[in-house]
């Protein structure tokens, strides 16, 4: 950590300022070094604005002829086209989830329809879709893979993942990554494909930011809805330029975006009480998601009918390793925080990273 460039507080490097100077906008040194390594990997420093228009996320990409958009999948050969580019792998259940605390594969929520398991399913399987390229370039990326990696990876084989999809021991299809929005219209196809060829149970979870297009995320919420399946939302911050300082887009549209979207999966789940269709996650991450966003995140959340809120632990990772784990009395206060906004649902996930380590906020 640095001391911050403006007040003296503590700061991440490549924020630069503290999270009270980042809210008033200082945000020209996380801006730069989006810039920098975005350009460094190859990618659009920011959403280009020249080209065909994509419409898959807020970002609302022109792309350029011969170039990609933001998030590095779509790109403009004469028309748009989306890369299919994963790496699928599969994880023993119950398996460390965002939805893990309402999961019917470890918690029986939803027998006998989503489950016919009283208990964890052992000896059966997520197939775990991580998906290459992502609409947010987050500084603290716990799955940076997606973008370093993602000019060298070569395109998926649909047929073999289908194969792999449709084998009984799979119970979950998890599409997470980097995220999934950019190739979510192959994720649609392969997810639909696979319920229309199977009678078993195969729930459609995504783990997602958010921010796409409203059209798509309802057809994300409706493979999930029915298959037993969540939707995982990862809320990032409330604030919009600690939102905008941490991820490298538009804070305004971004939480336009995902009050749209979580109010719409909230009332496409309303009649499915379990498992909840839609769960919001925040990373705790330390200076910057304070017990102040995360107070603004569960007061919105709490509007939401049978909606759980997951906080999750940080681990060091990307472009801010130098900030310390998330402190065990951080997660601690934001947990009676949350509760006390009104959110009747709140697990705290990762505890295996807490530290007792203090930090100033």
């Amino acid at each position: 950590m640095i001391p911050c460039r403006r007040c003296g507080k503590p700061a991440s490097k490549a924020v630069g300022y503290c999270y009270d100077c980042v809210k008033e906008g200082y945000l020209d040194i996380a801006m730069e070094t989006h810039r920098k390594w975005r350009v460094k990997l190859g990618l659009p420093p920011e959403p280009p604005r020249e080209g065909l228009r994509c419409s898959m996320c807020i970002n609302e990409c022109r792309i350029p002829k011969g170039s990609v958009g933001y998030c590095g999948i779509w790109k403009n050969v004469g028309h748009l086209k989306a890369d299919f580019k994963v790496y699928a792998y599969l994880d023993p259940l119950p398996t460390n989830c965002v939805a893990t605390s309402v999961c019917p594969a470890a918690t029986s929520r939803g027998y006998p329809f989503y489950t016919d398991t009283r208990g964890p399913e052992y000896g059966y399987y997520n197939l775990a879709v991580f998906a290459y390229g992502c609409t947010l370039d987050c500084l603290y990326c716990q799955n940076w893979e997606h973008k370093t990696d993602l000019f060298k990876v070569r395109e998926a084989n649909y047929e073999q993942l289908l194969e792999t999809a449709l084998d009984p021991k799979v119970r979950c299809i998890c599409y997470f990554g980097g995220d999934p929005t950019p190739q979510s219209l192959h994720f649609i196809r392969l997810s639909r494909d696979v319920l229309s060829k199977t009678t078993s149970i195969k729930r459609i979870c995504w783990e997602t930011n958010g921010l796409a297009n409203p059209i798509i995320m309802k057809l994300m919420a409706e493979l999930s809805l029915e298959s037993g399946g969540t939707v995982k939302i990862d809320w990032k911050a409330w604030d919009t330029n600690v939102y905008r300082a941490l991820t490298g887009v538009d804070g305004n549209k971004a939480l336009r975006r995902l009050k749209e979207n979580a109010k719409m999966v909230t009332k496409i789940g309303k009649d499915r009480l379990d498992p909840p269709l839609l769960v919001i996650s925040l990373l705790l991450v330390p200076l910057y998601v304070t017990l102040e966003e995360v107070r603004r995140v569960a007061e919105f959340v709490s509007t939401l009918d049978n909606v759980p809120l997951v906080l999750l632990a940080f681990h060091p990772s990307w472009l801010m390793s130098d900030l310390p784990t998330t402190s065990r009395k951080h997660a601690e206060e934001a947990v009676k925080v949350a509760k006390e906004a009104g959110v009747k649902e709140v697990y705290l996930e990762n505890v295996h990273l807490l530290s007792d380590a203090e930090y100033p906020f």
